[in-house]
């Protein structure tokens, strides 16, 4: 009932928006043209396709196909085309030339644009959300925080990140019934928990994974701030997050800042030169980044190797290889070098189900790309997953074939830093700076649930992306233990 009351307000606030940018685009596409031609990329500006391009774009993203009204619009008007999405006028890129150019002139012509919502929860000091000086600050912390060259060399991280993850392995019972989306968001909320706050008690851990349930459910709500609204319910969530960070900090304090105990925290009360606010707000946004692409790329991983018995197959001799390589349980870095199908299998579980299906950006000034001209202040749109599930780019798109990452033709394509035709971590100045050890954690999860659990799935389910990635049933399981 909740669910259906949300949505019928969403529609109504959303058709209100649309009405009301219609006008505005009439007048204003008048002042800017009576100064000179202007030539917007195609698309349908009528009244009524004010309105249908946002309940359009919300039933796509709703369903387990993301791009199906990007790919309408393509097939009418082409590969960069304008329409309205909340509420104001925006240029949809489906085109990969276009949408690399856009991430990569980030702070230049472009800056982050989102929801007040998410701008909201995400808090004003977010590194998601802020731009410029401040931007670039938080940042280069955030990726120095996580480079992968000082975790490979860190013994202890690498054996603390896999007995977090056995702790909840080990606790499935034989026989028992899961939702694997829950177990997946207790891993990853741990481990981010852990290695960000060093909180690792159990109650902690529950009650941290409850309110980032909430947390990213709210993320793109309508901004009611009242009872019965997940606006309001995700804004309680952040409350009672930001409290349990300032709480840490506190404890460290009391204790004389001690770095072991604070983890990342620690080192950024005594290092980086930020108050308690912007601590707060930094370390809410990697663990928001860090839980929700972790969680759901475990999920999605399973979910799709469920689908693909053979791919399965060839990832338990995988992994069954690297048992009989290394007698401990707990895997070292040359283990993790020696996973080149599980490699592809993340790969191809990122080009199908990645969190970051679509961007946010606004124009900062007029920018001419080709024969067409963005105005200042316009919504631009990366859709990066309508170039990961273009047909044109990967045949038989749709299909999860881990394998398609070893063919010669695919090589150049797999580097997420420079190619246009795979960015499943953003690009430009708003890479996600944690994208590597994401990659680690999730190889050693599928390490340690592959080599102790057999699963037989037992209820329907399909992905959805709204109001975040994930399985509309939670991919409910029956566990065998090996």
């Amino acid at each position: 009932m909740e669910g259906n009351y949300l949505l019928l307000w969403s529609i109504s606030i959303a058709a209100l928006s649309c009405i009301f940018s219609w006008f505005y685009w009439q007048n204003y596409k008048k002042k800017k043209i009576g100064f000179g031609p202007i030539t917007l990329p195609p698309g349908d500006t009528s009244w009524s396709a004010i309105i249908g391009d946002c309940l359009r774009w919300y039933n796509s993203i709703s369903s387990s196909h993301p791009p199906e009204f990007v790919e309408e619009q393509v097939k009418r008007h082409g590969k960069v085309f304008t329409c309205s999405l909340f509420g104001r006028r925006a240029v949809v890129s489906a085109d990969p030339v276009f949408n690399r150019y856009i991430m990569q002139n980030e702070g230049k012509l472009f800056q982050s644009s989102y929801p007040k919502s998410f701008r909201d929860l995400v808090g004003k000091n977010g590194v998601i959300v802020v731009h410029g000086e401040q931007q670039k600050k938080l940042h280069a912390i955030a990726v120095n925080i996580m480079k992968l060259e000082k975790i490979s060399s860190n013994s202890s991280f690498l054996s603390d990140v896999q007995m977090i993850m056995l702790q909840t392995i080990n606790s499935l019972s034989d026989n028992e019934v899961v939702v694997l989306q829950d177990v997946c968001r207790k891993v990853a909320i741990n481990l981010m928990a852990n290695q960000l706050m060093g909180v690792s008690s159990e109650s902690e851990i529950n009650e941290m994974a409850c309110l980032f349930s909430d947390f990213v459910d709210g993320c793109l709500s309508v901004p009611i701030n009242l009872p019965g609204f997940a606006y309001h319910t995700a804004m309680k969530a952040r409350e009672g997050i930001i409290a349990k960070i300032k709480n840490t900090i506190a404890v460290g304090m009391q204790q004389g800042g001690s770095v072991e105990r604070s983890g990342v925290l620690g080192r950024l009360v005594e290092e980086e030169n930020l108050n308690d606010n912007q601590i707060a707000d930094f370390i809410i946004n990697l663990l928001f980044a860090g839980n929700e692409t972790t969680t759901k790329t475990m999920l999605f991983a399973v979910y799709f190797l469920t689908q693909c018995p053979q791919a399965l197959e060839e990832l338990l001799i995988e992994h069954a290889s690297i048992r009989r390589m290394n007698h401990n349980e707990i895997l070292e870095w040359d283990d993790y070098k020696a996973m080149p199908f599980t490699q592809c299998v993340i790969d191809e579980t990122l080009r199908l189900g990645g969190i970051a299906i679509w961007l946010l950006r606004e124009a900062k000034a007029d920018v001419e790309y080709k024969d067409f001209t963005i105005p200042q202040g316009y919504l631009v749109v990366p859709f990066l997953s309508a170039i990961h599930l273009d047909e044109g780019i990967y045949p038989e798109a749709l299909q999860f074939n881990p394998w398609r990452w070893l063919a010669e033709e695919n090589k150049e394509k797999r580097n997420w830093r420079t190619s246009p035709y795979f960015s499943p971590f953003g690009g430009g100045a708003r890479y996600c700076p944690g994208a590597e050890i994401s990659r680690l954690q999730i190889a050693f999860f599928l390490h340690h649930f592959v080599s102790k659990c057999r699963w037989t799935q037992i209820a329907e389910d399909r992905m959805s992306f709204f109001p975040s990635a994930r399985l509309v049933n939670g991919f409910r399981v029956r566990i065998s233990k090996v």
